[in-house]
Formats: structure tokens, sequence, C-alpha cells
């Protein structure tokens, strides 16, 4: 049985996070298949908070250590959404 497994990340300060949070995702990057960010951005603020989905593909002992790195940082909240797939259609 295959899995589909979704990351998502909440980069509490971005401004102190954003650098190890690339560097990890960097490392990875052979296991993202779809990578979404966003966060509020105006002429007057741009937000500390940001969001990232990710989409991982490969092996799921990547995505394990993929998981492990990100959970190290102290300023990301990371929710795991996991679906295993019966079959490709």
């Amino acid at each position: 049985m295959e899995e589909l497994r979704v990351l998502g990340l909440n980069v509490t300060d971005r401004i102190k996070e954003a650098g190890r949070t690339q560097s990890v995702l960097s490392r990875y990057s052979h296991c993202i298949r779809t990578r979404l960010g966003f966060h509020e951005l105006s002429s007057e603020v741009c937000s500390r908070d940001g969001f990232i989905i990710l989409e991982l593909a490969g092996k799921r002992s990547e995505w394990d250590l993929l998981q492990k790195e990100l959970g190290d940082i102290g300023g990301l909240n990371m929710q795991v959404m996991s679906f295993k797939l019966s079959g490709k259609s």
C-alpha cells in the first residue's frame, strides 16, 4: 500500500527561523514533490508568521529524517497528514 504524506509548517518567526528552515528544506529537496509557502504581505507590514505546505515523494525513511530535522527547529509548529493509497488510478 502506498502512502501520501503532507507536512504543514507554521513558521512562527520567519525572520529568526527562515535560514535554518530553508537549509533543511534544501537538503531534502529530493523528497519534496510540491512546496507552497505564503505569508501576509502589504505595503505597511510583512508578517513574521509564515506557512509552508509540503507534499513528500520518494523514500519514507527520508521523510522521517526531514520531519525530525524540522521538528528540531524551535520556531516551527508542524502538522502531518498521512494518507494510505490503495492503488494508482
